[in-house]
């Protein structure tokens, strides 16, 4: 999608932090952190939201906890805990219509999130 902020994060026509990339995903840490470690994990195919993730799709999910797991060990959250949340829609809170996994550690996290 030509006017998706998280194709053009993708394209390198909008710079990030990389954190991690490999054939089907690219992680970057997020402009806005609601953790001391506060990462998103998106697939480089575009993909809507959780709700449009078709069967050809989910080795893109799969890519993505498989990353989030990496991520967390390099990171050093993985011993203590991290949540990985997947907002879908208006009320789910999805700002950027491009499916993301985000990956958030470094501190305790409440319930309810809020």
């Amino acid at each position: 999608m030509e006017d998706c902020l998280f194709c053009k994060i993708i394209s390198g026509d909008i710079p990030s932090n990389k954190v991690y990339e490999d054939e089907l995903v690219y992680a970057f840490t997020d402009i806005d952190p609601q953790a001391p470690v506060h990462i998103l994990i998106i697939p480089k195919k575009h993909i809507e939201s959780i709700l449009k993730v078709q069967d050809g799709d989910f080795q893109y999910v799969d890519a993505m906890v498989k990353a989030a797991q990496k991520i967390a060990a390099e990171k050093g959250i993985a011993q203590d805990g991290f949540r990985i949340v997947f907002n879908t829609g208006e009320n789910g809170g999805q700002t950027v219509h491009h499916l993301h996994l985000h990956l958030l550690g470094g501190r305790y996290m409440e319930w309810p999130p809020g």
